[in-house]
């Protein structure tokens, strides 16, 4: 079986253990759970700057040089696997699913199975689109594994070349709904002198920006402006909660669909997502908006708070236009219900 290596520099400070660094510091595209560490630690094909690390609990500081063998998406046989799906729609050329967080849209160095593409294969059998190749069968969009949200998937070939067409046109309808620190009103006179802001009636924030892989860190994207991928997010805020607007229910509309493309933004605006450990970071909450315990709840929410809430898009057979809405998962609403 042929390998690969999956290198990154730790970015704990203090020191932290060998398998929360590596959770925390691997690339997302890796999807390295505790367990998938833990397994690979006792293979012995985890380095800690070239020497093999044999304990969890190792410590390991900021700027140690990770080295992780790991299987090639090639070597993994996608296998259907009965996993349950919350389907919204489903006809001959198409299936639209509400993905949960955590769950993994396919098959990776890390996540080899129980991933989406191994509930569709269960659930469609053969009849998937190919255009994608054998790793991605069906897929012509995803979103990040702590995402949760809709996606569709393609059955056929045609209805998969006619949809990602639609993603390349940007002529689908993508609306999320997310939790951040702050609240980035469009009337806010600070976010005025942000570079790539502006302002569109109806109290919404534009931002627009090209995005690029970061410098440093190879697992972030970074706001640029002389090179990468042109991005454009639209913001407004739904929601305030606390007495000084500590924190905000926001719709984003994706004119642009670019890695961690919501995420990245809000941080370039100063209104980091909820939970999001790469680029919300823990925030100060003014004492006197919430009670402790909130406050607690709020520090230590275990996902970024960022929901795919509507889809919609012209069906590739039909020609229909189709627009589908899911509420907010149980995570986020509890979390709104103790805020309110």
């Amino acid at each position: 079986m042929s390998s690969s290596v999956l290198s990154f520099f730790v970015t704990a400070n203090p020191p932290a253990r060998l398998d929360k660094a590596l959770s925390r510091d691997a690339p997302d595209s890796a999807s390295l759970s505790r367990s998938r560490i833990r397994k690979l630690i006792e293979k012995g094909v985890v380095r800690v700057d070239e020497i093999v690390a044999t304990h969890l609990d190792a410590s390991v500081c900021e700027g140690q040089f990770i080295e992780i063998t790991l299987p090639q998406i090639e070597d993994i046989d996608n296998a259907p696997e009965n996993i349950p799906l919350n389907i919204v729609y489903e006809d001959d050329s198409l299936i639209v699913v509400n993905k949960p967080a955590g769950m993994v849209v396919h098959p990776a160095p890390g996540s080899p199975d129980k991933t989406l593409v191994n509930a569709l294969l269960h659930h469609c059998g053969d009849t998937l689109s190919g255009i994608g190749g054998s790793k991605r069968p069906g897929i012509v969009h995803r979103i990040d594994k702590d995402t949760s949200g809709l996606l569709v998937s393609a059955k056929s070939d045609v209805a998969h070349q006619v949809l990602a067409k639609q993603f390349e046109n940007h002529s689908v309808e993508r609306r999320y709904q997310a939790l951040c620190f702050g609240a980035p009103d469009a009337n806010d006179p600070r976010l005025r002198g942000v570079k790539g802001v502006s302002f569109e009636p109806g109290n919404i924030l534009k931002v627009t920006t090209n995005l690029a892989r970061h410098r440093t860190n190879r697992q972030k994207q970074a706001v640029v402006f002389d090179k990468g991928r042109h991005a454009i997010t639209r913001i407004k805020v739904s929601e305030k909660y606390g007495s000084l607007s500590s924190l905000a229910l926001i719709d984003c509309r994706l004119e642009t669909g670019r890695t961690h493309q919501i995420r990245v933004h809000l941080a370039h605006v100063g209104h980091g997502l909820i939970g999001d450990p790469l680029y919300g970071g823990r925030r100060k909450i003014q004492s006197k908006s919430f009670p402790n315990e909130i406050v607690d709840e709020i520090l230590s929410f275990p996902r970024q708070a960022l929901h795919a809430a509507t889809l919609g898009f012209v069906h590739p057979k039909t020609k229909e236009t189709l627009r589908f809405e899911v509420p907010l998962p149980d995570d986020m609403s509890n979390l709104i219900n103790k805020l309110s």
